[in-house]
């Protein structure tokens, strides 16, 4: 771990046991792969975009970072601690230091709580003995941080909108001064010009801030927008990581070139002409994902060996690496 890291995640991996309707109780539950055999560091004031279709694992490993879900193995390792090798009351400390925005702004606001109250209860759970006239200030300058009037304390979320909703998320996000905070697509919920706003609100509180990003999404051009470094996911499998600028320039895997050339360019001239690359076929079951790598069932490259070998992740260019027996 370099000086600069504040992150570095090893070998994570995050397991459910799945059951039917019509199981009998001594019916072995399956196991479903959520996540499989993920690493990446995140320095500080970096932002991580997070990217791959429904179903690929991106919620989880965000859960997984912070504790939320259990994880079967691997290392979460923040500021040189291994989260988790540590229990509830030794990992309390840290909590304050890594934030969540989630994905629907309304749902992850508590309704009988004014906003106020939303957005001190994070200082008021780990900071009890603040007295009261400082909450109530931090809670007006967080405000103002994310463009929402401090007359607006005592109202509750359904009087806003879900952009104001998602503001008041980031606020409460923003209370305890973190140092990293994990977007679980806080935009995929709002209006294309509430996003450019909600986003462009982060890479300025970033900038102030000098605060480290995680941020998922399904759309490709917001997360070049905002991200330093892209890891693209399927089926709980990392298959590509680099710098933003190079993954949209020489993306290697078949499944991240589909992706980006499915990303709209404003020009229409060059958007009615462009190669677009579909991927056919389903997305397998990951309760029972395809033996060797698990994007060859809907590869337009695909061989025999894929079948029977999964391939290495390893450096395609400095910076670059990704999991592929035939990457350009």
């Amino acid at each position: 771990m370099s000086s600069n890291t504040i992150l570095e995640v090893n070998n994570l991996k995050v397991t459910f046991d799945v059951r039917s309707e019509g199981d009998m109780p001594w019916t072995k539950a399956k196991k479903l792969q959520a996540v499989n055999d993920i690493s990446f560091s995140l320095n500080a004031g970096q932002t991580l975009g997070v990217v791959g279709e429904s179903g690929c694992g991106k919620s989880t490993l965000a859960r997984a970072i912070v504790k939320m879900v259990p994880v079967e193995s691997g290392e979460v390792v923040w500021l040189g601690n291994d989260l988790l090798g540590l229990n509830d009351s030794e990992t309390r400390p840290f909590r304050k230091q890594i934030q969540m925005i989630f994905q629907d702004p309304l749902a992850s606001l508590n309704p009988r709580m004014n906003i106020g109250e939303i957005i001190a209860e994070p200082l008021r759970t780990h900071y009890p003995k603040t007295p009261e006239s400082d909450v109530q200030a931090r809670v007006s300058d967080v405000m103002n941080k994310v463009g929402l009037l401090d007359n607006l304390k005592n109202r509750y979320p359904h009087e806003f909108s879900g952009g104001q909703c998602q503001r008041i998320g980031i606020a409460r996000a923003l209370i305890l001064k973190p140092k990293l905070i994990i977007c679980d697509e806080p935009v995929s919920a709002l209006d294309v010009s509430i996003q450019a706003q909600v986003v462009n609100l982060l890479m300025d509180l970033q900038e102030e801030m000098d605060l480290a990003l995680i941020f998922i999404a399904h759309d490709l051009s917001v997360v070049k927008h905002i991200s330093s470094k892209i890891m693209v996911l399927y089926l709980g499998n990392m298959v590509e990581i680099a710098e933003s600028d190079d993954i949209y320039k020489n993306p290697s895997h078949p499944y991240t070139q589909a992706l980006i050339s499915a990303v709209p360019i404003p020009d229409p001239s060059i958007e009615k002409n462009k190669n677009l690359i579909l991927i056919e076929g389903d997305l397998p079951s990951p309760i029972d994902p395809p033996s060797g790598c698990v994007f060859r069932t809907r590869c337009p490259k695909a061989q025999e060996i894929c079948a029977q070998k999964k391939p290495e992740f390893k450096e395609f260019t400095k910076g670059h690496s990704v999991a592929c027996h035939f990457s350009d």
